[in-house]
């Protein structure tokens, strides 16, 4: 086997050529590590550090990603026609939220912040549209071969509503409760949805078993928007309790406050049966061979910002047995990502894990047709 880098690909260029969104899985999972390690003093530094590396991470991938679209435009539009890439599409917002939220944790740039929620919100709504619309018209489905992939471009608008929720009270009143308001519906054009699909996956699940081993991490995704639909809640509640007051919504601030911890807590219970599902699904898998594959990410972010959403109920609720779980479940975290991370590297030196599934598919109907 050759030590030299990409040795998979006999052109360099093959590289872009075959560069996929599900990259950006690693930017949500690095990412995420960095937000849930800065509220440990003694690791705040490191924590910072992850997320420089995360800012590259992102710059490299959105540069990679866009030279495909240049070079291989023909190549690159295969995507909305595959029953799966496109759904990883909702990792790029999903990726860029992490920054967002470490721009406020670790910079304090909150205008900065504001700016590039913004645009990483109207990027969440594009795509939390776009790919269920290219779904509906362009896509083959089947309920077998459905997976909990296709939350993927439906989540990325709750995670910016979580988002909201922490940016909004270090801004100026108006501000602050614009982004507030903004949090709630992008919470309601997201959590909804993501709550339907996960009613036809467990019917999916119950009628045609398990997906294969290739995808057999996809079901720690279900975790993802209960996490984040808990935490959201969490965040909109505490911020509409500071910024409410000062406005002509003063009344529904207690309100906003109480359903937070409420809802919070409801699906933060329903994301936990998910959490333990997945975790006897995957142990399942492992004696008949679990390949690693970019899915694999689906260990990180989905645990991660549940994780999140517990340690914001340990805040709210003052039980020490939340914030029990989030250091518990943090130490999970660190040694899977660690896992993943280190499989990544790997693959992504000797190159084989730039493989473009459109791509792929596309040379095999050829080949057929020849």
């Amino acid at each position: 086997m050759s030590l030299a880098p990409l040795s998979h690909h006999a052109r360099k260029v093959d590289v872009i050529r075959h560069f996929a969104p599900n990259w950006f899985t690693v930017t949500m999972g690095t990412g995420v590590l960095a937000l849930l390690l800065a509220p440990y003093a003694p690791l705040h530094d490191l924590a910072k550090g992850i997320w420089a590396v995360n800012i590259g991470l992102f710059a490299a991938f959105t540069l990679l990603y866009a030279a495909r679209w240049v070079l291989f435009p023909r190549e690159a539009a295969l995507i909305f026609g595959h029953p799966v890439m496109p759904m990883f599409l909702g990792a790029i917002p999903m990726g860029m939220t992490t920054l967002v939220n470490g721009t406020v944790a670790f910079t304090h740039d909150y205008s900065l912040a504001e700016t590039l929620w913004y645009v990483n919100t109207v990027l969440s709504v594009v795509i939390g549209l776009g790919v269920p619309y290219a779904m509906f018209t362009q896509q083959p489905h089947a309920l077998e071969t459905m997976t909990a992939v296709w939350l993927l471009p439906v989540v990325p608008c709750e995670v910016s509503a979580a988002s909201a929720g922490l940016l909004a009270p270090n801004l100026p009143g108006a501000d602050g409760l614009s982004l507030v308001v903004q949090g709630y519906v992008l919470w309601a054009l997201s959590v909804p949805v993501a709550l339907s699909i996960l009613a036809i996956l467990f019917m999916r699940l119950a009628l045609h078993k398990l997906p294969g081993p290739e995808m057999g991490v996809s079901s720690w995704l279900a975790v993802g928007p209960l996490g984040t639909g808990a935490l959201a809640l969490l965040l909109l509640g505490h911020a509409a309790a500071g910024v409410f007051p000062h406005t002509g919504l003063a009344a529904a601030a207690t309100v906003a406050q109480g359903a937070g911890i409420i809802g919070g807590l409801i699906i933060w219970a329903y994301g936990a049966w998910w959490l333990l599902l997945a975790l006897a699904m995957t142990l399942t898998h492992v004696p008949r061979g679990l390949p690693f594959n970019m899915g694999w990410w689906g260990f990180t972010f989905p645990l991660g910002v549940f994780i999140l959403a517990t340690h914001a109920l340990a805040a709210q609720t003052g039980l020490g047995v939340f914030a029990d779980a989030a250091n518990g479940l943090t130490i999970l975290f660190v040694g899977l990502w660690a896992m993943v991370a280190v499989l990544t590297f790997k693959g992504g030196y000797r190159g084989h894990l730039f493989a473009s599934p459109c791509l792929l598919a596309a040379q095999a109907r050829m080949r057929a047709a020849e």
